[in-house]
């Protein structure tokens, strides 16, 4: 008996509210507050540490140029091609009170910091979501194709805003002279266009790569040409260049001095525009995938990507070459003012104090040695996001089909250390070459590139025993990991700020960068960087024991 076979003809379903146009951003404000809830850490941290940061350099000012004449040496320093390049425009330098002092030397840097919280907040709201399958699922529900991205951005600009309010009351109630509330106003809502502007920027980038790490290291690299324009811009004769650059337009505010609100409309008008162009990008592409194609790799791989330490540094790749033209570039601008450092800093009392406790036989190495400090922590910056890759593997399930094969923990674990190791010692080569070039050709002395460099590579014990705590954490206490950034800023904070401020030296002890000698002002001591290589081996060494007697946690 022959059975007949019929085909039944489906009508397709018709398009959910994720599909239709007027629904675009449904689900948004629900979005917003799930956003805000998993921030509620994050964004505060961010907030108050860009707050108390600004109003302590605001209320240190008036202690460190207390009279006129150490103010008109400043501006006599400043008013050079180097000193404009670190800081801003020369116009602040006609009238250089307290509040034009604030916006020069502290509005370009803070945009940066104010361009880094928005740019993650951003990827971390988008791609990250569809990167690990999150919005996919978000997206088959009730939920708009722009939410997501609608979302973040409302996050980033009320985290800006609310950044804005709070300098504004903070700084107006200081009492200081010439920090009146109409600058602050201005002042802080600099702060909230730049972010909101590079806000904008990630909504593209995040559109045009796959991955969260790339949409973030092209931002990155936004935020970086801005400031370079901005710096080559009021280096030179016109400024041209400036007006090229969103830090550029923040800094043409002239809070303080002429309070000029019109340059923040170019920073809105960015937003909006790259804004309005994420969300039409987004529209253009499957939800995980980028608009730009993964590149076709190999027939077959080379020799090093079949060893972990030759995956671990492709991994590794992109991230420790931004790094290293950072650094290299952040040194060539402190070496390019070495040879005007002693003008510079001549009558400021507590900086000479904080120079003399350093030591050295010039002022320029005492000064290259304090800021051999910041250097460092940047370094740092690049070896705690290195040494925790592993744990970023781990959670993305990415690690468990690896350690399926042959490959055993802790050769799997090692390759990922040896590079944050050998790349933060790099890292360190390269800022030490950048400062000891520029600080040789600004002071004539030529012995300054192997003195400063030696200064430099002198950090690199301490930088394995911080990668030696993260790895304690990261085999012993997983869900902690995040702890391990205490140690970059208890650095920065005690080995920067506490020579400022005369912090106890026992604080100091507490640092592994605190036990370092200070080249080139101090003596080279070799027996605090053996203890310190000893104290690392045993880190890394106890960090792998904990990891080879857990269970793998993947979200």
């Amino acid at each position: 008996m022959r059975t007949a076979t019929h085909t039944v003809a489906t009508k397709a379903p018709a398009p959910g509210p994720a599909f239709i146009g007027g629904n675009a951003l449904a689900g948004t404000r629900t979005l917003i507050r799930f956003a805000l809830r998993r921030d509620r850490v994050r964004l505060p941290v961010w907030i108050l540490a860009l707050f108390v940061g600004t109003l302590a350099t605001a209320a240190n000012f008036e202690t460190l140029y207390a009279s006129s004449e150490q103010r008109a040496s400043v501006v006599q320093t400043m008013d050079s091609p180097a000193g404009l390049a670190m800081t801003g425009p020369r116009h602040y330098l006609d009238d250089y009170g307290f509040g034009a002092m604030l916006s020069h030397q502290m509005l370009g840097f803070m945009a940066v910091l104010v361009g880094l919280m928005s740019v993650l907040v951003i990827t971390r709201h988008t791609r990250a979501e569809e990167e690990t399958g999150r919005a996919e699922l978000l997206r088959s529900t009730v939920v708009g194709r722009h939410a997501q991205l609608a979302a973040a951005l409302s996050v980033a600009v009320l985290a800006n805003v609310a950044l804005a309010l709070l300098l504004a009351l903070g700084l107006s109630g200081m009492g200081v002279t010439g920090i009146d509330t109409p600058g602050s106003l201005l002042y802080g809502f600099a702060h909230a266009a730049a972010g909101i502007a590079f806000a904008g920027v990630a909504a593209v980038t995040v559109q045009i790569t796959p991955h969260t790490r790339g949409a973030t290291g092209m931002a990155l690299a936004v935020i970086g040409l801005a400031y370079v324009l901005r710096a080559a811009g009021d280096a030179g004769d016109n400024g041209a260049l400036s007006w090229l650059s969103p830090i550029g337009w923040v800094q043409r505010t002239y809070a303080y001095v002429d309070d000029h609100w019109w340059p923040l409309l170019l920073c809105l008008a960015l937003a909006v525009v790259c804004g309005g162009a994420g969300f039409v990008l987004s529209t253009r592409r499957d939800v995980g995938a980028g608009l730009r194609a993964s590149r076709l790799g190999r027939p077959s791989a080379s020799a090093a990507l079949t060893r972990p330490f030759g995956f671990a540094l492709r991994l590794h790749r992109g991230m420790l070459i931004g790094f290293g033209a950072g650094l290299f570039l952040m040194g060539a601008m402190y070496g390019s003012i070495l040879g005007d450092a002693e003008d510079m800093l001549k009558n400021i009392d507590q900086i000479q104090e904080a120079l003399q406790r350093v030591g050295g036989g010039t002022i320029a190495e005492s000064f290259a040695s304090m800021v051999m400090v910041v250097l460092t922590v940047v370094a740092s910056v690049y070896v705690v996001m290195a040494a925790l890759r592993p744990r970023s593997e781990e959670s993305a399930g990415r690690a468990e089909p690896l350690l399926a094969t042959g490959l055993s923990r802790d050769r799997w674990v090692g390759s990922h250390l040896a590079v944050a190791m050998l790349g933060g010692t790099a890292l360190l080569a390269l800022a030490g070459l950048g400062i000891g070039l520029a600080g040789a050709g600004s002071t004539g002395e030529g012995a300054l590139v192997l003195k400063l460099t030696g200064a430099a590579l002198a950090y690199a014990p301490a930088l394995w025993v911080t990668v030696g705590v993260a790895v304690v954490f990261f085999g012993w206490f997983p869900r902690a990991v995040a702890a391990t950034w205490i140690v970059p800023v208890y650095a920065f904070v005690v080995g920067y700020l506490g020579e400022l401020f005369q912090f106890p030296s026992w604080m100091a002890n507490l640092s592994p960068f605190g036990h370092v000698p200070q080249l080139p002002a101090a003596d080279m001591e070799w027996t605090p960087l053996l203890v310190l290589t000893v104290l690392a081996a045993a880190l890394n060494w106890l960090g792998l024991a904990g990891f080879r007697r857990r269970d793998l946690e993947t979200k």
